[in-house]
């Protein structure tokens, strides 16, 4: 009997040396699984406060985008407005800029000499227009002719 108490503890000793090694590495990763938990909760409190702090700043965000948006609101209605403008602008500029070809045009007279060649006039035409016609455009006519 003394023996098979013997043999018992022997199996007993064999077997509780691997156990021991098993209960060694487990406590060991439960420390860095421990570790690692109080990592993961200060990464859930950094990700708390991150949230807390982009809901506070939602309504700031909000006042500011609204009060850019009147200041854009009114940029763009002002630029509206300028643009009616140049293009009532443009239009007169297009409106004179053929009134004025028309009394150009209408103001040359070209007479063909016997050699073929071109004789400009430089007296001013004898038709009406020559009277209700400013001194502006006059003068901008001479300058035109001078040019040529």
């Amino acid at each position: 009997m003394h023996n098979l108490e013997l043999v018992i503890n022997l199996i007993i000793i064999v077997l509780l040396i691997p156990t021991i090694i098993y209960a060694y590495r487990l406590n060991h990763s439960l420390k860095i699984l421990r570790e690692n938990q109080n990592s993961l909760a200060q990464l859930v409190n950094a990700l708390n406060e991150a949230t807390f702090k982009a809901e506070n700043s939602i309504p700031k965000l909000k006042s500011v985008t609204e009060h850019s948006s009147e200041g854009l609101k009114e940029v763009v209605d002002s630029a509206k407005e300028l643009k009616d403008d140049l293009l009532f602008i443009n239009e007169r500029a297009d409106s004179l800029a053929d009134r004025l070809e028309n009394v150009i045009s209408s103001s040359r007279n070209v007479a063909k000499t016997d050699n073929g060649t071109e004789k400009h006039f430089t007296e001013k035409p004898e038709n009406s227009t020559t009277d209700s016609r400013s001194e502006a455009e006059l003068e901008l006519l001479k300058a035109l002719r001078s040019i040529k």
